[in-house]
């Protein structure tokens, strides 16, 4: 079956407007969910970060009051741990698309600190657009698109995305504390920004890239990858 490539962020904070080092990294829904997809359908799971370093996982991702409750975050973590990739990544700069069917993007908080900014990254995803292969990012994973040219410049302006809404980061209470909303600087980089109703599942596509706008979407934008993978 195919090869996945899975990149994830390599920090483990997130830099806040006033300078203090929030402790982040990857959610863990975001990487278990599609991570127990890909490979039920058959296919390898390669995980990436920057420099290939071992990816840290937010401790907030498996609060309870974030998963429905503290059976969900355990069953959440069980399945985490079932994600053997996780701990022998590979260096993002040593990656080469053409050895990989689809490149997957999960979120956290983490993508805001290293990744919006990182120019192998970048051009990673200037490729995978352009090759017509399945890209799919969700939640704070589409910050890895600020990295693809300015504003306006962009391979992805023009395209409609979704992502991690300012009403999502207000009612989570970071909007104030954040240096910048991806939201606003998505739709400063070009794209036709699509918002869909706060926490629920909701997934844009638009030709072969695949945007889901939270972790709730993480499992159905995994879905539509597997299909598109046939």
């Amino acid at each position: 079956m195919a090869k996945i490539l899975m990149v994830i962020t390599g920090s483990a904070v997130w830099t806040l407007a006033d300078g203090t080092a929030h402790p982040s990294g990857f959610w863990a829904e975001e990487v278990s969910a599609p991570y127990l997809a890909f490979t039920a359908a058959g296919h390898d799971v390669v995980v990436a970060t920057p420099g290939g370093v071992v990816p840290t996982m937010d401790p907030a991702s498996l609060a309870p009051e974030l998963n429905g409750g503290q059976e969900n975050a355990d069953a959440i973590a069980a399945d985490l741990e079932r994600v053997t990739a996780l701990r022998q990544p590979v260096a993002l700069e040593d990656v080469r698309l053409d050895e990989y069917a689809a490149v997957f993007y999960p979120g956290g908080h983490g993508p805001m600190e290293d990744l919006a900014v990182n120019a192998a990254s970048g051009a990673l995803l200037g490729e995978a657009l352009a090759s017509g292969k399945p890209l799919g990012i969700v939640c704070h994973g589409p910050a890895a698109l600020l990295a693809t040219g300015a504003e306006g410049g962009s391979p992805f302006a023009g395209y409609r995305v979704t992502a991690f809404t300012n009403a999502e980061e207000t009612q989570s209470g970071f909007a104030d504390r954040a240096p910048w909303l991806l939201q606003d600087r998505l739709v400063a980089l070009g794209v036709d920004f699509q918002e869909g109703q706060p926490w629920a599942p909701y997934v844009v596509v638009d030709r072969n890239l695949y945007t889901g706008q939270n972790p709730a979407s993480a499992a159905p934008l995994a879905a539509d990858l597997v299909k598109a993978l046939g």
